[in-house]
């Protein structure tokens, strides 16, 4: 045996010096995805969430009433507020600034001292430290006492002592930072996702002023993008927004606010003709999308309530006399409601960390609902006439989406024959390795099916636009022909004993669910009515990750046998000035429309091959924000979906 040999049998040394102890902020920069959640393009945008909830802590204590984001050119971020400023004195315990403390030892803050602050917003709770350490540049400014203070950072280390300025008027705290790009595989700040989130926080902290400035955009008026987010009335505010696109069956929202064991609690919610549920609910502050004791106690209030009601003044009576038993879903459906409490130690759990776990606030917030609740139905006979005939109809209707269910859930996974004669499936049994591609019409399908790998990658064709499910109550939409083929194409199956819209995952058959429509109005159009079943039926897919969007070329750029393709008119643009020269004529053009219009060699190479495609990955980033433009897109109101087409339009890629 040779001495290396010998020398890979000995067990490996392993003692004191293996412990690798990482001071103070090292740990951070180590694993950042543990203390932001990843390094991509929502952790990036976290780094300013954290600062911002410092600001609106500062508000819910009642010290700050604005705060100013502004994006530079470099995508450098500062956030202003007015509120008391950071202490700066000298910190007895670490011997230095306060200041410094804050922002270089882990979970130190004011936050933690419920002298200061009885709740505190942000989902990890680490702080600006943590902005701090994954920051190749901070600088921090705090007006206090009179006093402007200075101290700047690099990587998380101070680059001298907090040192005093000039004298100042104005009082509050500035961070200005710089992500560290050698961390973040991103460093593109979204104007949009940021906006979505300020809007959402001025909604649920009302009379804050909050902007947003863009300097990396000037507009036609020479000003820097900018707007301006505050609502006088918080949550009646927020729900007007969210139902601006649905016709209401009720004149003003329930407005349920108050205080029960140190929790405050406050509540809105209004019902509309549709037949979706859209509850929102808020931990302080942070949408909490996979629910929690706050959500339940909600949940049970709103059920046992309304049934007491409409049973002590007979009107379940034509549902008795057809035996059909109403279920908790009856009583949400058409119902949106926005929950937000304020938890002093709130325990989040679940896969996102976004689910509260508090077992006390179960009871204190289905208490608190079901009693105002009851005030707001004995005071409001005609709204409470309205809700439960809503009920009613919903409960019914139910009854005659089970056995659109059951037919669905008999031809489901797996079960030999049942599988959609128009799904051209793949070979492999491998869920994580197959997809399954939505695309648009008998034609395209035919190209795709002869262009794909036929080992991992499926095919269903869709006839023409699938229904609008934000009009349609389950048993339309189960009676569909075109979603019954994806539900049963995809081996998912629906309803549980405690959920009857619920979606079983467990059997789910290709872990990318791609759509790819043609490049036109219609395209698009068919695009978004499947995301709008996905978003309203099935969303635990987009939350999992497996739904995208193909990208199939805009342009073919031809001059002799150069030939390349092009996905904007940027790049059609460039290679057309690449290709001819001073003699542009001369170059060919063809504008793909639709996928058809590509042979199946065209389709693979552009679209679907791995190592070439471009897939995007559907998410929800604001669940606020995707509710309202959901129901705006696809419901009855004309004047806000006019109103943000024009808007956007010229983001647009489409030809009209």
């Amino acid at each position: 045996m040779s001495e290396l040999e010998e020398k890979k049998l000995q067990p490996e040394e392993y003692n004191a010096d293996n412990i690798q102890v990482l001071e103070g902020l090292e740990a951070v920069r180590k694993r950042p995805a543990m203390y932001i959640g990843d390094v991509g393009e929502r952790g990036l945008h976290h780094l300013v969430y954290e600062v911002v909830d410092n600001s609106i802590d500062e508000a819910l204590a009642g010290h700050c009433n604005r705060i100013d984001v502004t994006i530079y050119p470099d995508n450098s971020i500062s956030v202003l507020d007015n509120g008391r400023g950071i202490p700066t004195d000298m910190h007895e315990k670490e011997h230095r600034s306060a200041l410094e403390v804050v922002l270089t030892v882990l979970h130190a803050g004011g936050k933690f001292n419920k002298d200061s602050y009885k709740v505190s917003g942000g989902l990890h709770g680490v702080g600006v430290s943590c902005v701090n350490a994954l920051s190749k540049h901070l600088q921090a400014d705090v007006y206090r006492n009179g006093i402007h203070f200075v101290q700047e950072y690099a990587f998380g280390k101070p680059l001298y002592s907090v040192k005093e300025t000039e004298k100042t008027d104005y009082r509050g705290t500035k961070i200005t930072f710089t992500p560290d790009d050698t961390i973040f595989n991103v460093s593109e700040y979204k104007y949009d996702i940021l906006a979505g989130r300020l809007k959402e926080l001025a909604f649920l902290n009302k009379r804050i002023t909050i902007t947003l400035t863009d300097q990396r955009v000037t507009e036609e008026n020479g000003q820097f993008k900018s707007e301006t987010f505050y609502s006088e009335e918080g949550l009646k505010d927020f729900i007007r927004f969210l139902d601006s696109g649905r016709t209401k069956i009720m004149e003003m929202p329930i407005y349920i606010e108050g205080e029960k064991s140190n929790v405050p609690i406050e509540v809105v919610m209004q019902y509309n003709d549709g037949f979706s549920e859209n509850i929102h609910s808020y931990v302080n502050n942070i949408n909490t999308i996979e629910g929690g004791t706050h959500l339940t106690g909600f949940r049970r209030a709103l059920t046992t309530t309304l049934k007491r009601y409409a049973v002590n003044n007979k009107m379940l009576e034509k549902l008795e006399k057809q035996k059909i038993e109403i279920s908790g879903d009856d009583f949400r459906e058409g119902l949106t409601a926005i929950i937000s409490v304020k938890v002093a130690e709130p325990q989040f759990e679940g896969q996102t960390k976004t689910k509260l776990g508090n077992g006390e606030v179960d009871g204190i917030v289905s208490s608190m609902v079901s009693e105002m609740l009851n005030h707001y139905l004995e005071e409001h006979p005609r709204d409470a006439k309205q809700i439960v005939d809503k009920v009613v109809l919903a409960a019914t209707a139910r009854h005659a989406a089970r056995r659109a269910r059951e037919l669905v859930q008999r031809k489901s996974a797996f079960s030999g024959g049942g599988l959609p004669g128009k799904l051209s499936d793949c070979s492999s049994k491998v869920a994580e390795d197959c997809e399954l591609y939505l695309v648009e019409g008998d034609s395209a399908g035919g190209t795709a099916k002869q262009g794909r790998d036929a080992h991992f990658q499926a095919i269903l064709p869709l006839r023409g636009k699938i229904l609008n499910v934000e009009k349609a109550p389950q048993h339309r939409v189960l009676d569909s022909e075109e979603i019954k083929n994806i539900y049963t194409a995809l081996g998912v199956t629906i309803g549980t004993e405690d959920d009857h819209k619920a979606l079983n995952m467990e059997k789910l058959r290709y872990h990318k669910v791609i759509i790819m429509t043609d490049a036109d109005v219609d395209g698009s159009h068919i695009a978004t009515l499947i995301l709008t079943f996905f978003f309203r039926h099935m969303r635990e897919l987009i939350e999992q990750g497996h739904v995208y969007i193909a990208t199939p070329p805009l342009y073919l750029v031809k001059k002799g046998d150069n030939e390349q393709y092009a996905w904007t008119d940027e790049e059609r643009d460039g290679l057309i000035s690449q290709f001819g020269g001073d003699n542009n004529s001369k170059v060919h053009v063809q504008r793909y429309k639709g996928l058809g219009e590509m042979n199946d060699e065209q389709l693979w190479s552009t679209t679907m091959d791995p190592a070439r495609r471009t897939l995007r990955q559907v998410t929800i980033e604001n669940a606020m924000e995707a509710d309202y433009i959901f129901s705006m897109l696809m419901g009855d109101e004309v004047p806000p979906r006019r109103e943000f087409i024009e808007k956007n339009a010229r983001y647009a890629n489409i030809d009209i």
